[in-house]
């Protein structure tokens, strides 16, 4: 994988800045050493040690990101400010904290209801006022921010570290022919991944036909009901209801054994062939087939995500997960489908 150079390119013309990184800028086909006269490639060391690789390089796109992005506001502050022949400070006070409406008091004692606090209404009045102001200035200069990068071309060109991810016969809703895949790592009891859930049912309805989700188990070490849990999820698919008893355990977030086979019941399954699978253990070299993947890949928590092949890690946001799927079907539109993910092997 490689990290491409970063180009803000500006409405002007003017290039305001390029960002190599030369730790992790070899092309897949790079070599990097000869064994015996064969030739070890890029992509053959991050196939192989994955798990050593790419959260190394995540963690390290995060803060480079994070870099660029305050780079990216301080030039087009700059910028602005000068265009309009002030200073930076001149120019935030003018399109941003002097935009900002006083709170009513009707809104302060609403505030001041929501908050756990032994302070009188009084006394804490002068807080909620702060803390108020502080949050609308912030997400009025986010506007104001919003608006310079259209206004100015803002164009980031940062990759993200992707991987290649066996798909195998992991479950899949949608066509393994759209033009997002998403494949998620997650454990039925991370709260994370409970609450993400959602998001990525939101994300399909309203792409539709253009994301494919394939979900793969990770039950963590700290998480002991979690494995079974994925046993119940297999035992479900096994009778056609995989998706339904994956919603529901998200859902419910009751993964104690019993839960499951009352879940199982709920969902009108055959709850016999059910309970014969689960206590069997039917499902659990499914699982933990899964489980090495991850490990191979590195993965170190849930809920994990490959967008074509693009690492994502943790408590994503809907929008950073929109904003992933937007980047990916416009990416296709200019340069074609990328070899993210490698071909299922079974259906």
């Amino acid at each position: 994988m490689s990290i491409k150079c970063t180009v803000i390119a500006l409405g002007l013309g003017i290039s305001l800045g390029i960002f190599s990184t030369q730790a992790f800028s070899q092309n897949q086909s790079d070599v990097l050493a000869e064994i015996g006269g064969q030739k070890v490639t890029t992509q053959d060391l991050e196939h192989k040690e994955a798990g050593k690789l790419l959260q190394a390089k995540y963690k390290y796109y995060i803060a480079e990101r994070d870099a660029l992005q305050q780079y990216i506001d301080d030039e087009i502050l700059e910028m602005q400010a000068k265009k309009e022949g002030v200073t930076v400070e001149e120019l935030l006070k003018r399109h941003v904290t002097s935009t900002i409406p006083e709170p009513s008091e009707d809104q302060l004692r609403f505030y001041y209801e929501g908050v756990q606090t032994d302070d009188t209404y009084d006394a804490a009045r002068p807080h909620i006022i702060d803390t108020i102001h502080q949050l609308r200035t912030k997400k009025a200069r986010e506007a104001y921010l919003t608006q310079l990068r259209g206004d100015y071309g803002v164009v980031v060109e940062l990759s993200q570290p992707s991987a290649q991810v066996e798909i195998g016969d992991a479950p899949r809703i949608g066509s393994d022919k759209a033009p997002v895949q998403i494949v998620e790592f997650a454990d039925y009891e991370c709260p994370y991944c409970q609450q993400v859930n959602a998001d990525l049912n939101r994300l399909r309805g309203q792409f539709g036909d253009q994301v494919s989700l394939v979900f793969k188990d990770y039950p963590l070490p700290m998480h002991s009901l979690a494995p079974k849990a994925a046993e119940a999820a297999r035992c479900a698919g096994a009778q056609g209801k995989f998706w339904e008893y994956h919603d529901s355990l998200f859902e419910t977030k009751r993964v104690q054994k019993s839960d499951l086979k009352e879940q199982a019941g709920t969902l009108k399954l055959d709850t016999a062939r059910f309970n014969q699978c689960l206590d069997n253990g039917e499902q659990a070299a499914g699982v933990k087939k899964d489980v090495l993947e991850g490990q191979r890949l590195g993965l170190t928590g849930t809920p994990s995500f490959f967008v074509n092949g693009r690492f994502m890690s943790g408590a994503i946001s809907y929008s950073k997960l929109r904003e992933a799927v937007v980047d990916e079907l416009s990416t296709k539109k200019t340069s074609g489908q990328r070899a993210a993910l490698a071909p299922s092997t079974t259906k």
